[in-house]
């Protein structure tokens, strides 16, 4: 392995290292300490931009490690498919989207009043998920960027670097391992949930010989889910406190509720 892979292989696992260690549990200590949506909305929206900024680092870094190197870009999987390789990864994309947007029309004709057993199927996850419009776009952002940087490094730099020491399975299955303790910070339900996801979508790669598709379907899938949960999340009448407009009586009575004494901040 070349000494500049070795380098790469240490910036991400560093890169990793900060983000559980440092970035995320920053932002936890932030989030638990703020009394009202207006702070923990500003504490997830550094933690977004945090984590674009790391991951466009990740990319940027390999990038010029790439092109030092002389090394083929259809090497990592980024190349276009053609003929089926590229109609049924359109197919799968059109039917996930068909799939969100009947999942978006039946949480949107869920009352407010009966929002909360959907907030409880959220458990911990749903302090890091947009509640507002303005959230909403940033994570967006961030499903989009999530999309193609972590199939960059997991499915792409990994599988390439490691598949003449472990085989294209091997290397595969330690990229899906990879990416699942990449998100530790879900706790163990969500390590497996995003596993399985990473296993989805290295098949996807495998299968159709590019990066490509499982970069689409990967955003796609974050910012879907992200829309869903911002559905549940968003405050009645969807009234945005961070963006400086008058506040619904509702909305009023739930920050003064909380800034109350003794009151606990509600992060569900």
């Amino acid at each position: 392995m070349a000494t500049a892979d070795l380098s790469y292989l240490a910036f991400i696992a560093t890169a990793l290292l900060l983000d559980h260690f440092v970035l995320w549990r920053t932002f936890r200590r932030r989030s638990s300490a703020e009394l009202d949506g207006v702070d923990a909305g500003r504490a997830r929206t550094r933690l977004w931009v945090s984590w674009m900024t790391m991951l466009w680092t990740l990319v940027a870094a390999g990038v010029v490690l790439w092109w030092l190197e002389g090394r083929a870009w259809g090497a990592l999987g980024l190349v276009a498919p053609r003929g089926w390789r590229l109609w049924i990864p359109i197919v799968l994309v059109l039917a996930l989207a068909a799939w969100y947007a009947r999942t978006l029309a039946k949480v949107l004709r869920i009352p407010p009043s009966k929002r909360a057993g959907l907030r409880n199927q959220l458990g911990d996850l749903a302090v890091v998920l947009p509640h507002t419009r303005s959230e909403l776009a940033w994570f967006v952002a961030l499903s989009l960027s999530a999309g193609l940087c972590e199939e960059f490094v997991f499915r792409g730099y990994l599988i390439w670097v490691f598949q003449p020491r472990l085989g294209l399975w091997g290397a595969a299955l330690l990229s899906v391992v990879a990416f699942g303790v990449a998100h530790a910070y879900q706790g163990t339900r969500g390590i497996v949930t995003t596993g399985i996801f990473g296993a989805l979508f290295t098949a996807v790669v495998l299968l159709f010989g590019s990066l490509w598709p499982a970069i689409v379907l990967h955003a796609l899938v974050d910012a879907g889910q992200g829309t869903v949960s911002w559905l549940v999340l968003r405050p009645v009448g969807d009234e945005v406190p961070d963006e400086g407009g008058p506040l619904t009586p509702v909305a009023r009575r739930t920050v003064a509720e909380s800034r109350s004494p003794g009151a606990s901040p509600d992060r569900s």
